[in-house]
């Protein structure tokens, strides 16, 4: 891989960034809603509502706007929130960390089991292991992150009582007590993407043992496991990376769901409540960040293709 790849990739991030933010800014504008209002109330004088807009910069055409928020942005100021007046960088990557901890762990749970689930089924291709794989992933597929969190609260926590229905401790102040908490959330995350993945690498585990250089591989006298781990499985990891890299764009928009059910204050819980209350600056920089980690994560996928493959060479 090129270091001229690498940079062209990494200015794709900040074009893709800067699309992102004039389609943002462009459509907060259009929400119903009045900073000034907002910040003073619906109670405030004219003439306060007034000096608070031109102070702001409300007054000021779009572009010019714009072009102050960017600024700031790229600065790492987003702006106040009009909710609770204070800054809402601090907040919000507190919130993220918060997001990365619930995502981290959702997606090593997955890569556990997804990929084992994956090869049994390819292994044991139409048999009672494949059939039972399939289903499950079935039923991951199909199941709504709501629906599987509401079912995880009334029966493992409120029904059985093994674990506690909502809330969040960081794992610093407390490392059991955030992982019982962690473990119904984290659950949740993972199933659809555990259902995704491990079909996707038993599709492609099976079309991999079937082509001519493992037949090679296997008349050499290789075993059936350095077989099946270093050729097979390594050249069907490819398109799974792909996939993985996709939940992750699925992750970011499930984990506001999980999140809000599990009263988690993640970025997406933050999000939700700045949608609700018209809180524009929390609202644009959410957004930001988000797309930022998902420009991020696709980028780290191209350099593992590269890292697997040593066939590809990337321009």
């Amino acid at each position: 891989m090129s270091a001229s790849y690498i940079l062209k990739r990494i200015a794709l991030i900040f074009y893709t960034l800067f699309i992102v933010s004039i389609l943002v800014f462009g459509i907060t504008q259009i929400l119903p809603a009045d900073a000034a209002v907002m910040m003073l109330g619906e109670n405030a004088t004219d003439e306060a509502l007034e000096a608070l807009r031109q102070q702001m910069g409300l007054n000021d055409p779009i572009w010019a706007q714009y072009l102050h928020w960017a600024t700031g942005v790229v600065q790492g100021d987003f702006g106040t929130s009009l909710r609770t007046g204070q800054p809402v960088g601090p907040a919000l990557f507190s919130a993220l960390g918060t997001s990365l901890t619930l995502a981290v762990l959702a997606l090593a749970v997955m890569l556990v089991l997804a990929i084992p689930m994956g090869i049994l089924a390819a292994v044991r291709r139409g048999r009672a292991a494949d059939l039972v794989v399939g289903f499950v992933s079935y039923i991951g597929v199909s199941l709504p992150e709501f629906v599987t969190a509401t079912l995880a609260v009334v029966v493992v926590a409120d029904i059985w009582g093994l674990l506690p229905p909502a809330g969040y401790v960081p794992l610093a102040e407390d490392f059991w007590g955030g992982l019982q908490r962690l473990i119904l959330p984290v659950s949740v995350a993972s199933i659809m993407m555990i259902a995704h993945v491990s079909r996707m690498v038993r599709s492609e585990l099976v079309d991999v043992m079937h082509t001519d250089y493992i037949r090679a591989a296997r008349l050499k006298g290789l075993t059936p496991r350095r077989v099946l781990i270093r050729h097979g499985l390594r050249n069907a990891l490819l398109p799974t990376i792909t996939i993985v890299a996709l939940d992750v764009g699925y992750l970011l928009g499930g984990i506001i769901v999980v999140e809000e059910i599990f009263s988690i204050p993640g970025i997406g819980r933050a999000l939700m409540s700045a949608i609700q209350s018209r809180d524009l600056p929390v609202i644009q920089a959410g957004v930001m960040i988000m797309a930022a980690t998902y420009s991020i994560v696709n980028f780290a996928a191209d350099l593992m293709y590269a890292w697997l493959d040593k066939r590809i060479q990337y321009d």
